[in-house]
């Protein structure tokens, strides 16, 4: 571990289960929303006042933020999947995978995510004075996550 070196954050991709794995639909600009925080609970000691003893409770994972250029309806099956959810009311939860990659673009750590489903869709402002990509945010709701190396 002496020339052990942290991993850069920048180099990943996104893998969704059960949906077409078409090349596009793993690139991602950013993935937020991979922590974990526990519920906790004081219990007070009768005749000790100086202290409470605090207790791990149950796990909560914030919403799981994906941000990526708008990709139409059609040519991304991750589109098409936030489509039937949206339009037709089918919300279909799945399995997906944020891998963090190493310079020879192989899994150096992974988090699985579970039972995903889209909670909000947005996409960015249309502004003729900014020359920017067309930006897309998917915010989903999951149960939990596991952390893993390959």
């Amino acid at each position: 571990m002496a020339d052990y070196y942290p991993p850069v954050s920048f180099h990943f991709r996104v893998n969704f289960t059960g949906l077409s794995e078409k090349q596009h639909d793993i690139k991602f600009q950013s993935v937020g929303g991979l922590n974990v925080e526990f519920d906790t609970e004081s219990i007070k000691e009768g005749g000790v006042n100086n202290f409470e003893h605090v207790l791990p409770g149950r796990t909560k994972y914030p919403d799981l933020v994906l941000k990526r250029g708008v990709i139409p309806p059609g040519n991304s099956a991750v589109t098409d999947w936030l489509l039937e959810a949206v339009q037709n009311f089918n919300v279909q939860p799945i399995d997906l995978q944020v891998v963090l990659l190493n310079e020879m673009h192989e899994p150096l750590m992974f988090w699985k995510i579970i039972h995903a489903w889209p909670k909000s869709w947005k996409m960015a402002d249309l502004n003729a004075e900014k020359g920017e990509v067309f930006i897309e945010t998917i915010q989903l709701n999951y149960n939990r996550f596991e952390f893993k190396v390959p």
